[in-house]
């Protein structure tokens, strides 16, 4: 436990938090894969903003900055325990908005109808900020950590940059075994899942793989006009339909069955508590249930395949040198990046036809990261925090379909909980890199009230 009890937000504290939260995303800072896009002077602007909102933390904090964009803060603990270091995290990246049809300007960071809007408000800049002002807060108060604090932010996330894979290597270096990780993640979500209809906690306790990959078929060039009997953007497409007619195996991961231990008997289907309260009987009917229904329950329970890009000539009267799909992996549980890609191979060459020339690139990778312990001190905590926030709610494991900075950690701990500590509804969670993002104050207040439950035990 830490070394004292913290009180409520006061109204000032509930309007400080909502005007810092206006302020930074007022800071445009949209990261991109080319830097020269990149506008690094509103990084600095925030990381600035971040000395003058919360001068209590850089008095206690040890502050580093480490790659492009990460940047560090310690608290020591009252009892230095090195094996037992807490890292709270998010992001202060955000994606562009280019393309996009808001209905007002994505960086207004102004408040209309009790809603703080712009781009970053639920991703991830809500996070950070709650974190930030939680900890503020205490440290004013007199409270101190037990044990040492990290408060860790990256401004690469949304690129898959190397920032936080670098902060994970700078604690390594240090030292530093951490035995708690709380990042973005779930939410409290309404209708979680078909028959439940009680408001649940969703706690990501793993992440699926993610694999870009171009799949080209090389033909003959030349006028359109005498065109051979296969072109390349044929043959391209005969091995695109043979790698989405083989689906992956079903899999069940112990996310996925620590969720439908939680759904199962919470549901008020009888049928639907039966089949997922049953595993050990049901699983080829939830299995048949996933292929019928698609959507989350299929990514749930399958390594997912998705063709997202093509290319081939830029004129119509033109045949291609080289044909390219670009196809998304989404990595469930034993599946790894070289059983992808050798997949791919097979049913492409095979479908291409053995005198085409297919060659396949691996253009970015991940594998599933992993499973982090629900049957611990720390989660036991995690929960009770959340419980305390937000009585009478149920809480649960699940397995997140998207990729978050995370991961990186699991280098170095399997105590990593991926919950953004807010109430979000459908629509809501529709606008995260959508249009017209926004959070409302209340969502927000809420949220420091959170983090602030979990600095009792920290």
């Amino acid at each position: 436990m830490s070394t004292a009890a913290l009180l409520p937000l006061s109204e000032t504290q509930k309007e400080k938090a909502v005007s810092a939260m206006c302020r930074m995303i007022q800071c445009r800072t949209i990261s991109n894969l080319d830097d020269s896009l990149v506008d690094w002077s509103q990084f600095e602007a925030f990381r600035k903003l971040l000395r003058e909102l919360y001068p209590h933390v850089y008095e206690a904090a040890e502050y580093f900055e480490i790659g492009k964009s990460g940047i560090v803060h310690k608290i020591a603990g009252t009892e230095h325990v090195p094996q037992h270091a807490q890292v709270l995290m998010a992001h202060y990246d955000v994606v562009p908005t280019e393309g996009q049809e808001w209905s007002f300007d994505p960086f207004a960071g102004d408040i209309v109808d009790g809603f703080i809007r712009g781009r970053g408000t639920l991703d991830t800049k809500g996070t950070l900020c709650a974190c930030m002002e939680a900890v503020d807060n205490a440290l004013a108060s007199g409270w101190k950590p037990k044990e040492d604090l990290y408060l860790c932010f990256s401004g690469e996330e949304e690129i898959n940059g190397a920032s936080c894979a670098e902060i994970v290597s700078w604690f390594e270096k240090q030292g530093i075994a951490v035995d708690f990780v709380l990042d973005e993640g779930g939410a409290i979500v309404g209708n979680a899942f078909p028959g439940v209809s009680k408001r649940c906690a969703m706690i990501g306790t793993a992440e699926k793989g993610s694999v870009y990959m171009d799949v080209t078929v090389e033909g003959k060039p030349g006028h359109a006009s005498a065109p051979p009997k296969n072109s390349s953007v044929g043959l391209l497409s005969k091995a695109v339909c043979a790698i989405e007619k083989h689906p992956c195996k079903t899999e069940f991961t112990r996310p996925a069955k620590e969720l439908f231990s939680v759904m199962g008997p919470n549901n008020k289907n009888g049928a639907l508590r039966f089949l997922f309260s049953n595993l050990w009987l049901t699983r080829p009917l939830v299995s048949l249930a996933s292929k019928l229904l698609g959507g989350e329950l299929y990514a749930m329970l399958h390594t997912t395949c998705a063709v997202t890009r093509a290319s081939g000539s830029n004129a119509y009267n033109v045949l291609p040198a080289r044909a390219t799909a670009g196809i998304n992996f989404r990595l469930l549980g034993s599946d790894t990046v070289e059983k992808a890609k050798a997949r791919v191979e097979r049913y492409a060459k095979k479908a291409a036809g053995k005198k085409a020339k297919v060659s396949v690139t691996v253009v970015s990778e991940s594998n599933p990261s992993r499973e982090s312990d629900t049957h611990c001190e720390q989660w036991d905590k995690l929960c009770g925090v959340i419980h305390k926030t937000w009585p009478d709610i149920l809480v649960s494991p699940y397995l997140m379909m998207a990729c978050s900075d995370s991961r990186h950690y699991c280098r170095i701990t399997d105590k990593i909980y991926r919950f953004s500590g807010m109430f979000l509804s459908k629509e809501e969670r529709g606008m995260i890199h959508g249009t017209d993002e926004r959070i409302s104050c209340d969502t927000l207040i809420e949220t420091v009230e959170f983090y602030t439950n979990l600095l009792e035990y920290v």
